[in-house]
């Protein structure tokens, strides 16, 4: 097996790559929002996922315009939402093999918009959804554009942070009409004069729109509710010209115009949780700016943003790649008010705040590796971060988790090591009390003090992935993670007692590992080993967390070492991580999420993302070097299109893996100040962190083939280890790198020579 990988590691890494990109002048030019809404088309990639009938998982990315950080107001169609969850209840409205369009999202979530030429028939029989030419479409950062050919019509998109605006190109017609659905549901819509509407959507949201044409001619429909006649469904649908009120399921309306050949009309719409609320943004937008003017202020933002990270060398594709993926890294977290605007609080309340209010963070997903990004180039941001999560805590009295897991205190003592001012002590409460009250949102946490580990229920369901269960095994993992960070920060705010106590927590990992199979196994209540046990099966929330047990094996990334003496020592270790990455995955069982595989490795999914950076802890740095250089090769952008991701990009960790891995660091471990060096992709990029200064890496002789480390320096001092510091490149710093072809074996190998973790 070793064997097979090593000579893996040496193969070429060339790929069947989508098109190739002309060299672009500027960041902004390079990003392309579409990056991430294709899937890989190599089956030995995909793994065994999808179930038969289901779409194979993309990226779940949104190719609409946005702002940096602003929540995604308007987006193409391609997909039925209103049966959206037929694919495991994820949400999405595009997926670049799809070929129809059904029209564009707005502001107010259930609308649909979608101009057209001639006949339409009532929603939510969509006649009307067209055909699209691929090759007109087009998305940069704060603009989308596409072409229908069939209705001669182009449509283009971008935004304002508080309304969406559209363009529409028609051709020469008496019947050039837009057509609004507000979806199911309760809604309500009312026509205003001859160039406005306003309304309100089944969840609540009201909006107003307006149009810088009047209406030639108009009326409105719903949809009454469907009637079962002998066994056969019967629909009425009202369909009421002239009219300018409606309310019911899938009301709507359709808005006539003449228009000449390339006659554009362009429309906004605004929402907000009142008709007041949507009428005022409205009016803080400025028309005169107009389509264009509102399309050149995107484009600013965004440039600022993608100049913090500027790369050079590498091919064009991969640059499209970096920054693509790093367009989707600063998407999130959303801006909900700005100091001064009123927003929701937790428990309900309408409140004021005194600071840039943020979305909560997804710490099981981007709190792994985007908030590490986001504390090198956005410390302000991450400072709003902070305060939000620690104002959720004062409104709820626990502090917010993320679907698995408790690792806020990532979020904070990661700012911490790495300098961002804040008031630490006042967070410590929240962050202990929810290590320690069982009644707080860390699930089964009675039982995991009380033995140091959490049990499973055995499935009567005999093949996997199985949907229940306690998910034990990660989450004794987890819980392990997260103690030691909360140790560290006992620690540093001097309360030894917790420090004593939560680092002894932080060993409980080694109870579920079996020493037998040499793997991370659920226990039964009694403590026993739960069997049958198939590390290679995708046990889902049995035992493991959407995730095989090869793939939960990794996840003790605040103890590597630790973990390379329970498996026997640097070599059994190195051995265990070469069968991982080369060993065929073939389950029984189908996990919709485990896919864009590397042997038994998940690319598409958290649980082990950090796990090729593990061979610098074990003396092979080189192997890291190659296995990286793999992954950013053959799971992001090798299909036909160039824009597949391989697996949900949940709120921009996916992209952020990407963005970290072609600049050839990684923190595995986001709470501590620590670095892990992979390979860098491009020849050259410069890091303007979040304090004016810079941080350059270079890479001679670097290209496809030449992957491998053959010697380093850092600040001009020579470096033998495969890692850095946060204090080494706070106030800049430059990481330089000689690259060739074959490992240099020496390079960061030693045992004194790996990062630092629990276990010296």
């Amino acid at each position: 097996m070793k064997g097979f990988l090593f000579s893996l590691l040496l193969g070429s890494f060339a790929v069947a790559a989508g098109p190739l990109v002309a060299l672009a002048e500027s960041p902004i030019d390079l990003a392309n929002p579409l990056v991430g809404t294709a899937a890989l088309d190599n089956p030995d990639f995909i793994g065994n996922a999808p179930p038969p009938g289901e779409e194979i998982y993309t990226g779940f990315v949104w190719p609409g315009p946005a702002r940096p950080h602003q929540d995604q107001l308007i987006n193409p169609i391609n997909k039925d939402l209103s049966v959206a969850d037929g694919n495991h209840g994820i949400i999405f409205p595009y997926i670049w093999q799809r070929h129809t369009m059904m029209g564009f999202s707005s502001p107010a979530r259930g609308m649909t918009i979608m101009p057209l030429v001639g006949d339409w028939t009532t929603p939510p029989d969509r006649c009307y959804a067209s055909a699209y030419d691929k090759s007109s479409e087009k998305a940069s950062p704060g603009y989308y554009s596409v072409y229908f050919p069939d209705h001669q019509i182009k449509a283009e998109l971008t935004t304002t942070e508080g309304a969406g605006y559209y363009r529409f190109t028609y051709p020469q017609s008496d019947r050039s009409t837009i057509l609004i659905d507000l979806g199911p549901g309760v809604t309500e819509l009312r026509i205003v004069g001859d160039r406005d509407l306003t309304g309100r959507t089944s969840g609540g949201q009201h909006f107003v729109a307006d149009f810088t044409k009047p209406f030639k001619s108009f009326g409105t429909f719903h949809q009454s509710v469907p009637n079962v006649d002998r066994g056969r469904v019967r629909r009425d649908d009202t369909v009421s010209p002239n009219s300018r009120t409606e309310s019911g399921n899938y009301a709507g309306c359709y808005l006539n115009f003449s228009t000449s050949a390339g006659e554009q009309i362009e429309m906004r719409v605004t929402s907000s949780r009142t008709l007041e609320g949507a009428q005022e943004k409205m009016d803080m937008e400025n028309p005169g700016l107009g389509f264009d003017g509102v399309k050149k202020q995107a484009e600013a933002a965004w440039s600022e943003k993608l100049n913090l990270i500027q790369v050079e060398g590498g091919t064009a594709h991969e640059r499209q790649l970096f920054y693509s993926t790093f367009y989707h890294s600063l998407n999130n977290p959303h801006l909900v008010a700005k100091a001064g605007e009123p927003f929701r609080a937790e428990d309900g309340g309408l409140r004021i705040g005194d600071y840039d209010r943020y979305s909560p963070v997804a710490f099981w997903d981007t709190g792994r590796d985007q908030i590490v990004l986001l504390m090198l180039l956005e410390p302000d941001i991450v400072t709003n971060l902070l305060r939000t999560h620690l104002e959720m805590a004062n409104e709820t009295g626990w502090m917010h988790t993320s679907f698995h897991g408790d690792n806020a205190v990532f979020l904070y003592l990661g700012s911490w090591e790495r300098g961002i001012p804040f008031d630490y002590a006042s967070v410590y409460p929240f962050l202990r009390t929810n290590a320690v009250d069982p009644k707080g949102p860390r699930g089964h946490l009675a039982e995991y003090m009380q033995k140091g580990w959490i049990h499973d229920n055995v499935v009567a369901s005999p093949s996997p992935p199985y949907a229940d269960g306690n998910a034990g095994v990660a989450t004794t993992l987890e819980y392990s993670w997260d103690d030691y960070a909360m140790a560290l920060y006992a620690k540093k705010l001097g309360h030894d007692d917790d420090y004593q106590m939560f680092l002894a927590r932080a060993h409980n990992y080694t109870n579920v590992y079996d020493s037998s199979i040499g793997f991370m196994r659920g226990r039964n209540t009694d403590g026993s080993w739960i069997s049958p046990f198939d590390p290679q099966e995708p046990y889902y929330n049995f035992m493991m967390k959407e995730a095989s047990g090869w793939q939960t094996l990794w996840i003790v990334p605040h103890d590597v070492q630790g973990l390379i003496n329970l498996l026997g020592g640097r070599e059994k270790f190195c051995s265990k991580l070469d069968e991982f990455f080369s060993l065929p995955y073939h389950p029984t069982g189908i996990a919709r999420d485990v896919t864009g595989m590397l042997g038994q490795y998940c690319q598409g999914n958290q649980p082990d993302r950090a796990t090729p950076f593990f061979y610098d802890y074990a003396g092979q740095p080189w192997k890291t070097q190659a296995i990286v250089r793999q992954i950013l090769a053959r799971l992001y952008g090798s299909d036909k299109s160039g824009y597949a991701y391989p697996g949900m990009d949940d709120q921009g960790s996916t992209s952020s893996w990407y963005v970290f891995g072609a600049l050839g660091f990684f923190s595995p471990n986001p709470a501590e100040p620590i670095y892990v060096i992979s390979s860098p992709l491009f020849d050259r990029a410069t890091i303007h962190l979040g304090n004016g200064k810079d941080f350059v890496i270079t890479a001679r002789n670097n290209s496809d083939e030449n992957i491998y480390i053959q010697s380093a320096t850092l600040n001009g001092a020579p470096l033998n280890k495969p890692w850095f510091s946060h204090s080494d490149i706070v106030n800049g710093g430059k990481l330089e790198f000689v690259m060739g072809p074959q490992p240099n074996k020496e390079w960061g190998s030693a045992p004194e020579d790996a990062p630092p973790c629990m276990t010296k």
